[in-house]
């Protein structure tokens, strides 16, 4: 199983990334999946969750992703999308998306991306 994620940048203030991770390598489906992020100095964090491949899938977001960050899946694609929009420099990281599939054992992390967002 490999994730890769995409879409990293440099932004400023109240601009927009996409990032994208895509699953390969397997045959799996993976219902839940998550975007961490890992602040400079800080402990790698949870930022939006993820469940289900119906029309309507379920998403979480922490407080620092509410109202700003969008989750997304492409079943088609085996992608899942964050939209981050109205950035801010403290939204700067590294960005790894992460699944595990609910009855097989261990867990799956992507290489991060870095987003860098200017003041």
């Amino acid at each position: 199983v490999q994730l890769q994620a995409s879409g990293g940048g440099l932004a400023q203030t109240g601009g927009s990334l996409r990032l994208s991770c895509v699953v390969s390598g397997t045959t799996l489906r993976f219902p839940v999946m998550d975007w961490y992020r890992r602040a400079p100095g800080n402990q790698r964090e949870l930022v939006a969750t993820i469940e289900g491949f119906d029309r309507s899938p379920r998403t979480n977001y922490s407080d620092l992703a509410k109202g700003r960050f969008t989750i997304s899946r492409d079943n088609a694609r085996n992608t899942v999308d964050l939209q981050m929009n109205s950035l801010k420099p403290e939204d700067t990281g590294v960005y790894s998306c992460h699944t595990k599939h609910p009855f097989t054992p261990g867990e799956y992390w992507g290489h991060g991306t870095q987003v860098t967002v200017s003041s």
